[in-house]
């Protein structure tokens, strides 16, 4: 790797302080989505400051999850720098109608903005729509709500990059021969099923020719339920080469798996984890790469970005531009999209330069 690339990426991998959040767990009956206004109705004033006090709210797809927990203090210790007040509140597990109440509670609480990594893009779509209603913005990251449901989606990676990235990273190291499997997170995930339609489209190109998908499994960001579906697509494909677990979870139980058995080295994991949950199977020789970006740059640029969103710098248009602190100038892209930056391969080589 370039050495000017190797600074570069790990100045923006640098460590920031993170801060715990409060939860709640009341649940409010859903009232029917009242219909928000779209950003073309609102102008945008770049030059606006940012509000004063501002109330943020991070709901992750479940609050065990280590990654989403870096992700959301990240951007509550963002609020603090423009003197705003953040929380994380969520489910324990990742099912598709556990955000629900959270956010029907938050949106009674008087919250500016809620920030939701959905675990499914249209069963929290009514609740969302009438929190929009009553003036509350709207941020997905990390995993999409549908688009009529919220103002900006910060996306960690281009989706379609972060999956063709992930067939040529295993592609890599099996020699692009063999036969290969998926360990996603939940079925209705946007982010898992938009990576996974992508990884499909790769595969059919001509230089994949000799490896084969066979099975796409699901661990439901659950540590034991990925455990044993890794062992499970083991047992049940004994020619299989590769593993692609694009979940931090995921990969994690994976690898954890085949560290102590007896495909260690003989069965290929890639996917998308943190370095220091990483760290013990790339030194064994589990896992000889994987990929991810900065989760606490993920959840600073979503706290910005709301805040943006509330003072009126931007209405989550296309085009508009706002400063995202440390971040600097980011610019929203179709469909209200905003892109942190494309994922980094970690290996042996470098993964002692990280601590996230």
């Amino acid at each position: 790797m370039n050495p000017l690339r190797l600074t570069a990426v790990a100045a923006l991998l640098a460590l920031g302080a993170a801060a715990c959040g409060g939860t709640t767990k009341d649940s409010v009956k859903s009232a029917p989505p009242a219909q928000a206004s779209s950003p073309a109705a609102a102008k945008a004033n770049p030059d606006a400051p940012i509000k004063q006090g501002l109330k943020l709210a991070f709901l992750p797809k479940q609050i065990n999850n280590p990654y989403e927990t870096i992700v959301d203090n990240a951007g509550i210790d963002a609020a603090k720098e423009y003197q705003g007040q953040a929380k994380e509140v969520g489910p324990s597990d990742a099912s598709a109608s556990s955000q629900i109440s959270y956010i029907n509670t938050l949106t009674q609480q008087g919250h500016d903005a809620i920030l939701i990594a959905a675990n499914d893009a249209n069963a929290v779509c009514g609740p969302l729509q009438q929190a929009r209603g009553k003036g509350i913005k709207i941020v997905s990251y990390d995993s999409d709500a549908a688009k009529e449901c919220r103002d900006i989606f910060i996306n960690q990676a281009s989706s379609e990059e972060v999956g063709r990235s992930q067939i040529k990273l295993l592609a890599s190291m099996i020699g692009s021969k063999g036969d290969i499997a998926i360990l996603s997170a939940t079925a209705n995930a946007t982010n898992q099923n938009t990576w996974i339609k992508y990884m499909k489209d790769e595969l059919t190109k001509p230089e994949y020719k000799d490896m084969k998908l066979v099975k796409v499994a699901y661990g439901d960001d659950d540590d034991q339920k990925s455990f044993t579906q890794t062992q499970g697509l083991l047992q049940a494909y004994p020619n299989l080469k590769g593993i692609i677990a694009p979940t931090t979870v995921g990969i994690s139980a994976g690898a954890r798996y085949i560290s102590g058995s007896k495909y260690k080295g003989k069965v290929v994991l890639t996917g998308l984890g943190t370095p220091n949950q990483m760290r013990q199977f790339v030194k064994d020789g589990t896992v000889q790469k994987f990929a991810l970006w900065n989760p606490k740059d993920l959840g600073y640029l979503a706290s910005y970005a709301a805040a943006a969103l509330v003072s009126g710098q931007i209405t989550g248009a296309e085009g508009e531009s706002f400063k995202a602190g440390k971040l600097g100038s980011r610019t929203i892209g179709k469909d209200g999209e905003i892109i942190l930056g494309p994922p980094f391969t970690f290996d042996a080589s470098n993964i002692d330069q990280f601590d996230f």
